[in-house]
């Protein structure tokens, strides 16, 4: 195994992508900081209000509760496995006035030791998710 991820089984790296969606779906910050070292990045496509890298744990954190907030749900399609790492091919679906989000994504989640150290999200619509994430949602804003 290399020294970048050592959970030890697949079974291992399923869990934890099943214990991140989970997370994501029960809005349970506190479980996703758990889940990331304090200075793991997500990087994301496009030109929006999302987009681009967060980096550190606690901003990390602050990526999902600002793509949560937009009342974004994350059906999970697949969990992928490779050797070292996890990917979560999701669906996301939202709308609000104005805008609609239905985009197919995956969400590869690189490893070390037993937690995430970096997500990169590919996305299906960029252009979609660009004008939906354009602004705040009006509770935010």
């Amino acid at each position: 195994m290399s020294e970048v991820a050592a959970v030890s089984s697949y079974e291992q790296r399923e869990a934890l992508a099943k214990r991140f969606h989970a997370c994501l779906l029960a809005r349970d910050w506190n479980g996703i900081r758990l889940l990331v070292h304090d200075d793991a990045n997500w990087v994301l496509p496009g030109d929006n209000l999302i987009s681009g890298p967060a980096v550190g744990g606690d901003a990390v954190v602050e990526r999902a509760k600002l793509i949560a907030s937009f009342g974004v749900s994350f059906q999970l399609l697949h969990i992928l496995v490779s050797r070292d790492h996890v990917a979560l091919a999701l669906r996301n679906m939202a709308t609000r006035p104005g805008a609609v989000l239905d985009e197919y994504l995956a969400t590869v989640c690189r490893l070390r030791g037993d937690r995430i150290i970096e997500i990169e999200t590919y996305l299906s619509d960029v252009r979609g998710m660009n004008r939906f994430f354009s602004k705040a949602p009006e509770h935010i804003s």
